[in-house]
């Protein structure tokens, strides 16, 4: 059977490790077209585009989802489309081409945490568990109906966005490899979503760093892992009289307490926190190693 794999981040490349583990190599694989990055602003491709040329799957750069692809992917026997970190919601007569439609891992348990950040918004959150859902998409964000579910406990010690979308991704590969010749030989059936209990997340920005004064702080250390590494933790002090941006770099939640170890200050290079509190700062925005 053809798959074909939609997806663009790093989460999509560990999902598709795990695939491959298991001889669920993709066919061909759809990501998003090549981005301006760094300084020089040169065009980068995305994870599972360089994923794709160095396991030799043919890939495609679609820049909308349009009539073109419908038909380049209508030449092909294509039996299951699967779907990881892509970006985009397929319209329902892309959906419409495989045999066996179109399965969706999402890292959570549906139909919590829907939408574009439930990596970093679970570990905001504190919740003790998470997961990964498959779902047979339909052309409505994380709507689908439930294929197969797994829950697992959250990390200790708390991990960073980064490691738990890893986590999550292999785990949800493995939940894939799994799934896929059930759901094919027709031995699953979806359960519908208790669509009342949805919760939603937005797109992560640079604001959402922002570590605020009257967060407790476990919050404060939540916040700090969930946007690391990017946007990154931040907060406001005063220098000199002027307002700076201070990016924290390094940070640990000591007998309940939130206690910074090394920062950046606007302008600055990375320095510890105690060198940098030493300096001229009147903002009532610091105390006790805390912002």
């Amino acid at each position: 059977m053809k798959i074909v794999f939609f997806g663009t981040s790093d989460f999509s490349v560990f999902a598709l490790e795990e695939l491959k583990k298991t001889g669920f190599t993709p066919t061909l694989a759809v990501t998003a077209p090549d981005k301006p990055k760094g300084r020089g602003l040169k065009l980068a491709p995305p994870p599972v585009k360089a994923w794709a040329e160095k396991n030799g799957v043919a890939f495609l750069q679609p820049k909308k989802l349009n009539d073109e692809l419908y038909h380049k992917l209508k030449t092909d026997d294509y039996g299951l489309f699967v779907v990881a970190s892509y970006g985009k919601i397929l319209p329902k007569e892309i959906l419409s081409v495989p045999k066996y439609g179109a399965l969706n891992v999402h890292p959570s348990l549906l139909p919590l945490y829907r939408g574009a950040s439930p990596v970093q918004s679970q570990i905001v959150d504190g919740v003790s568990e998470t997961g990964v859902t498959v779902i047979k998409m339909d052309e409505e964000m994380d709507h689908g109906p439930i294929v197969a579910q797994k829950a697992a406990p959250m990390p200790k010690p708390l991990p960073n966005a980064e490691e738990l979308e890893m986590l999550l991704a292999r785990l949800g590969g493995k939940l894939l490899a799994e799934t896929i010749p059930k759901w094919v030989a027709g031995n699953i059936t979806p359960r519908e979503q208790d669509h009342e209990r949805a919760t939603y997340t937005k797109k992560i920005t640079k604001e959402d760093g922002l570590i605020n004064p009257n967060d407790g702080d476990a919050l404060k250390y939540r916040k700090f892992r969930a946007f690391s590494p990017w946007p990154g933790a931040y907060f406001f002090a005063e220098r000199g009289g002027k307002k700076i941006r201070v990016k924290v770099t390094d940070a640990a939640l000591e007998d309940d307490a939130f206690q910074i170890k090394k920062v950046i200050p606007e302008g600055k290079k990375e320095t510890a926190y105690g060198a940098f509190r030493g300096g001229d700062i009147t903002s009532d925005t610091t105390r006790a190693g805390t912002p």
